[in-house]
């Protein structure tokens, strides 16, 4: 399927202004594009198909949201020569610019700027996991073989602006910082993997770049956890990326706060529990049922309660609590369900319970009695 081409006048045209930065780099809104142009002088590193690496030269870098027909396209064309013909539209120079793909909506851009005396950093994100979020380690989802794979959509993509001027090394210091940042923003969100269990520290097909102002009088050598300028990369990148995500994918703390979400990394979903409310209680009414289920699902107390169960079972899976052990307390954990949501009867545990299931199969057992002797 071709692409559908854009005049290079359509795009000049429809450039709009969305920030600037103290030292004149500017980002502008085109379309489904994002479009970063930087003044002379700015050496970067960046993640890119085009134009990647450590450079010197470069005069731009973008952002382009693809449609249903681009995707189609590069299951089966080359992404380099999209991405060159993409910056051609946008009246770039395909030799010094450089850029990112997404699925994401620019319109979920999230603009965020740290400053501290003379230092200023600016975090341009734009996240979407809701498709492709991966925890490092997690099984493999393609090999690539001469460049050929298939494409996968889902994407965080940073672009970190510093106002000083650093070295090739601490650009590449930076970068470790702000990959950091990102998964601190993923993990106190507890966004799921989508291939494993775990929770996600990125997208499969992430991409960052990091600017700094070779002008600048200001040298910083140091970009870890310990200096100022990794404090105000670490802090503009985690509220950056959380704000993205709200906007793109819905992920932030309201949204989290519910039982079932929680449950969805460990592939236990609204059927399960009706399957079991059917089965053991024979509940003739589905309808009700599901009502009663989702309005439990988001009480604080009980996404609590499961939050803390569930972390048992991560803590087993990361080799720090027994098995045995883990299993022994989350059970314990689970019968004060009753006594905190204030129900005056207890369930006959011995026949509730057996502990040699799953926590999971068991606590779907303990909250959907909950559920049932709720509504009473």
């Amino acid at each position: 399927m071709k692409i559908q081409k854009s005049k290079t006048k359509e795009y000049r045209d429809s450039f709009k202004l969305i920030h600037q930065t103290d030292t004149g780099e500017k980002v502008y809104r085109l379309g489904r594009s994002i479009l970063i142009k930087l003044p002379e002088n700015r050496n970067s590193v960046i993640t890119s198909w085009i134009n990647g690496g450590y450079r010197e030269d470069l005069q731009a870098i973008f952002n382009h949201q693809l449609n249903q027909s681009e995707i189609d396209h590069l299951e089966n064309g080359p992404v380099p020569e999209f991405m060159r013909n993409t910056a051609k539209k946008m009246g770039m120079d395909p030799g010094r610019t450089s850029g990112f793909l997404t699925v994401a909506y620019m319109d979920n851009v999230a603009i965020i700027t740290k400053t501290f005396r003379e230092i200023e950093v600016t975090a341009i994100v734009t996240a979407g996991i809701e498709v492709n979020g991966g925890r490092a380690g997690d099984t493999a989802s393609y090999y690539e073989l001469n460049g050929t794979y298939e494409f996968e959509v889902g994407t965080i993509n940073t672009v970190l602006i510093v106002n000083c001027n650093l070295s090739e090394s601490t650009l590449i210091r930076s970068m470790m910082t702000a990959v950091e940042a990102k998964t601190v923003a993923l993990q106190e969100l507890m966004a799921p993997s989508k291939y494993s269990h775990g929770v996600a520290t990125g997208s499969g097909t992430d991409n960052i770049a990091i600017i700094s102002n070779m002008e600048s009088e200001d040298v910083l050598t140091s970009a870890g956890k310990h200096s100022k300028l990794g404090e105000l990369i670490g802090k503009s990148v985690i509220e950056a990326t959380k704000q993205s995500l709200s906007k793109q994918s819905n992920l932030n703390p309201d949204s989290q706060c519910d039982m079932l979400v929680r449950l969805e990394r460990f592939k236990v979903d609204p059927e399960n529990y009706w399957e079991h409310a059917r089965s053991a209680y024979q509940e003739p009414d589905k309808t009700k049922f599901m009502e009663n289920l989702h309005d439990f699902s988001k009480n604080p107390l009980v996404v609590s309660l499961v939050a803390s169960i569930l972390h048992l079972i991560d803590e087993t899976s990361w080799g720090l609590a027994s098995q045995g052990a883990a299993e022994k307390t989350a059970i314990s954990l689970m019968k004060t369900l009753p006594d905190l949501l204030k129900i005056e009867n207890v369930p006959n545990y011995e026949k509730l319970l057996d502990q040699s299931d799953s926590v999971l199969i068991n606590w779907i057992r303990v909250s959907t009695w909950v559920i049932l002797n709720m509504k009473k």
